[in-house]
């Protein structure tokens, strides 16, 4: 998927809290462009991750929205053939500094997130999270602060050294970022008297998800582990383990479960969809499965495969042939073990 091309830098606006009502999808009266004020039944919310569906325009993102005091979401369109869609990071700020799980996908998106950090606080970026190697989280990185700690799965730390390496690597390619604090299952940090927990919960998105946990706010940034209405995105996916880790998620004491893509909604939205989410794995994986024992080779059944009301899902177009094929490595037992 190909970055967000530049556009004119919107003004901040940075939303009200959320709270555990359901919050207005509309976009709010001109005197608070963007913001979101109006409390609606969870039955109102569009259930779309496209931006123009829900009525948003270009000039509306970012979009900051502050989840609990002191912890944002930050959603930012990027592009995907003639879709567009969000990509999600999260921000803890601290009188130590500021956690960032996950950064934007390329230098001046990244760049703009940190401005925008910059006009909420003045303490600075320390701690960044890799929470997914992919490219639209990470290939920006090198625009946080050079002395911030990096942090990552060690197969995230060995995807990104070897993008680093890559002899055909364009020379005007942005700095990699190869993380050097590895977290292979659980890191508690305390930064300015707040508990952040650095968890891996299992392969899903990528073979080295992590999240970002913070118990006493009970908020869980799930990154590209958990895509609201994206359509599962399986190119480097573990199709079975990803629904367990979802699972093992799901069992957390949780209130906030924030995505990597689609819009951070309130509380009890973001639940249900993360359950719609899980179901959308397994429905994947049984279609592919029907096809693989029907006996059909990997390009009948992209042919013929038939997702339900996945269909409408954002990516479908360009995702659902790659998480068949994904499927079908599973089943023929040809991806990495664990």
């Amino acid at each position: 998927m190909n970055a967000a091309p530049a556009k004119p830098r919107p003004p901040l606006v940075v939303l009200a809290p959320i709270t555990l009502l359901a919050l207005s999808c509309a976009p709010a009266p001109d005197d608070a462009p963007g913001a979101t004020t109006t409390h609606a039944t969870a039955d109102d919310v569009l259930r779309t991750a496209d931006p123009y569906t829900r009525g948003y325009t270009d000039a509306d993102f970012p979009r900051v929205q502050e989840l609990a005091p002191g912890v944002y979401s930050y959603e930012q369109l990027r592009s995907a053939g003639d879709e567009r869609f969000t990509t999600v990071s999260m921000f803890v700020v601290t009188d130590e500094g500021v956690l960032v799980a996950d950064g934007q996908g390329s230098p001046e998106e990244t760049r703009l997130m940190v401005e925008t950090i910059a006009g909420i606080t003045d303490r600075p970026i320390t701690h960044v999270v890799v929470c997914s190697d992919h490219g639209d989280h990470t290939a920006g990185n090198s625009e946080f602060p050079t002395d911030a700690r990096f942090y990552a799965h060690p197969t995230s730390q060995a995807v990104l050294q070897a993008v680093a390496d890559n002899p055909i690597r364009p020379d005007d390619a942005p700095p990699v970022v190869v993380p050097d604090h590895l977290v292979e299952s659980r890191e508690t940090l305390h930064l300015g008297g707040r508990e952040i927990q650095l968890l891996f919960l299992g392969r899903a998105h990528t073979g080295g998800d992590l999240v970002v946990y913070l118990p006493a706010e009970r908020i869980l940034f799930m990154s590209e582990a958990y895509l609201n209405r994206v359509f599962p995105a399986m190119r480097s996916a573990y199709p079975s383990e990803w629904v367990a880790m979802i699972e093992a998620a799901q069992a957390m004491v949780v209130d906030i479960y924030v995505p990597g893509h689609g819009f951070v909604d309130s509380p009890a939205v973001l639940a249900e969809e993360l359950e719609t989410y899980r179901q959308a794995v397994v429905q994947v994986i049984a279609e592919a499965n029907r096809l693989h024992t029907a006996g059909l080779t990997l390009e009948e059944a992209i042919a013929q495969a038939d997702f339900g009301a996945l269909e409408d899902w954002s990516l479908r177009s360009s995702q659902a042939s790659r998480a068949i094929g994904r499927v079908y490595m599973e089943l023929n037992g040809e991806l990495p073990p664990a």
